[in-house]
């Protein structure tokens, strides 16, 4: 290690990319010190109830590979999902499986964030030169002085100071609040007019899975969606993604409660569900999921008990301040750029920030910090910024179109077209969750890719296509892309 190299780094946040970002640093002969809000969640129990179950694939492994912690992941903490089950509206209908990939290997896998942020927790703590302190609320930044200010748990303030603070505090980060601050700074955060909550199917007898295992479980219901991804205890988390207001919406539902609650003096106690408020959850789900709630003995208690959450894109710029004395404040993952969870996407892209940097950090040192925090973003936040297109892009694609049969020929011909072509063609999706080429390709390819399908799809009716493809059909679907390959100009 060179001298150059920081001496000390104050990580602000112990979540999965502060835990992880600690690792790489204590490697590489850092002293650091992370600082966390919560509890230590090994002691208090992780905080469930807004915590989306996490879809890690191939960028997150490669994160996690630069500390070897990938294979122990991968056997531990998560369950293979090679493809998406989508459920029908009617009971009667069968269950469609959507293969990710042509390559049954494909596929990402369903790990649960209090597993793994424990994981990374540990993994940290074993590192000599790593501290890790809960219960410290973040407030500020003094920029000038390169220091943090936490709140304790009895209301005391404590400053700490390091050559580089990383802000890995999440989408309402205190550390880019205070950036926000600068001049020039841009920033933008867009909320959906939908949110989350949480809901569970239990395990059944012998901590069996109640559904297929190996899946992502969608209900796919036009304006709104159900998502469920296993667990490796037999249990699945549900998530709804819901409009706030409307016919099928969380106010529907949990507007009254919400309006007594509101309404309740500060000493009373909290006004609960009705029985005619539980019914009509367990009604309304019975119609609009009705295979889900045999499954979901707690669905109304769950329902009202667990919070709705917000989901919010941002974007900002620049994600850096750097001092004269060559001390600096950072920011990265969800901080710098989060976005929402339809593409599974957040964590991977996270943990790709982390490796980056470290490997910036590594080269580098601190020999031109401010060139090498503006060389991270120059090579991250174009890739944030595709990431969070394709994430809002793709939750119309989860709530509106894997139901549709339209929808499932089309990917029936770009699979097709994928295994004819394997060195040719590469789906948006494989680009994204199987392979660690930048956002920006996959994004770019996969809008090429649209393009071209839109030309050979009319000469493939869905109408005149068999049930299932056979080797009349895919010599159709080789000559008529080899055709449209040759009026492309070179």
């Amino acid at each position: 290690m060179s001298s150059s190299q920081p001496r000390s780094v104050l990580i602000v946040g112990a979540g999965l990319a502060g835990s992880l970002l600690a690792i790489y640093l204590a490697r590489q002969g850092c002293k650091v010190l992370v600082c966390e809000r919560r509890d230590d969640p090994r002691r208090a129990g992780y905080t469930g109830g807004r915590s989306i179950n996490l879809a890690l694939s191939a960028r997150g492994l490669w994160g996690l590979a630069g500390v070897g912690l990938d294979r122990h992941v991968l056997d531990h903490d998560a369950i293979p999902m090679p493809g998406r089950m989508a459920h029908p509206p009617s009971i009667n209908a069968p269950l469609a499986f959507q293969p990710y990939s042509k390559d049954p290997r494909d596929a990402i896998n369903s790990v649960s964030r209090g597993g793994l942020n424990i994981t990374l927790l540990n993994a940290a703590e074993r590192e000599p030169n790593v501290t890790i302190r809960f219960g410290l609320r973040c407030t500020d930044v003094d920029l000038d002085r390169n220091s943090a200010i936490f709140e304790t748990s009895t209301g005391q303030f404590v400053h700490e100071s390091a050559d580089l603070i990383a802000g890995a505090d999440g989408a309402y980060s205190p550390v880019r609040y205070r950036l926000q601050k600068n001049d020039r700074f841009d920033y933008s955060q867009t909320y959906l007019q939908h949110g989350y909550k949480e809901l569970c199917i239990p395990a059944g007898p012998n901590a069996a899975h109640a559904i297929e295992k190996n899946a992502l479980h969608i209900w796919p219901r036009g304006g709104s969606m159900m998502i469920a991804l296993p667990n490796r205890d037999g249990s699945f988390t549900c998530t709804l993604f819901w409009p706030f207001q409307g016919d099928h919406s969380f106010e529907a539902l949990e507007g009254a409660l919400a309006d007594r609650r509101r309404a309740a003096a500060p000493n009373d106690p909290l006004p609960q569900p009705t029985d005619a408020e539980r019914q009509a959850v367990v009604g309304f789900f019975s119609r609009h999921y009705p295979d889900a709630v045999p499954l979901m003995p707690t669905l109304a208690d769950d329902f009202f008990a667990n919070p709705t959450g917000s989901l919010v894109t941002v974007r900002c710029s620049p994600w850096r301040h750097v001092n004269r004395d060559g001390t600096a404040v950072v920011i990265l993952g969800d901080a710098a750029h989060a976005i929402v969870p339809f593409y599974g996407q957040g964590m991977n892209c996270a943990f790709e920030d982390c490796r980056a940097l470290a490997e910036l950090l590594a080269a580098r040192g601190l020999t031109d910090l401010d060139d090498t925090l503006a060389e991270f973003e120059r090579i991250r936040k174009p890739n944030a910024d595709a990431i969070a297109d394709m994430a809002l892009d793709n939750f119309v694609e989860m709530r509106d179109k894997v139901g549709r049969a339209e929808f499932l020929y089309r990917k029936r011909v770009e699979q097709a077209i994928h295994d004819l072509f394997p060195d040719r063609v590469f789906p948006q999706y494989n680009l994204v969750s199987f392979s660690t080429v930048p956002y920006t390709e996959a994004r770019r390819r996969g809008r090429e890719l649209d393009q071209f399908l839109d030309r050979i799809i009319p000469q493939l009716p869905m109408s005149a296509a068999p049930a299932m493809p056979d080797a009349d059909w895919r010599a159709r679907v080789h000559a008529i892309a080899e055709s449209e390959w040759r009026k492309q100009p070179a």
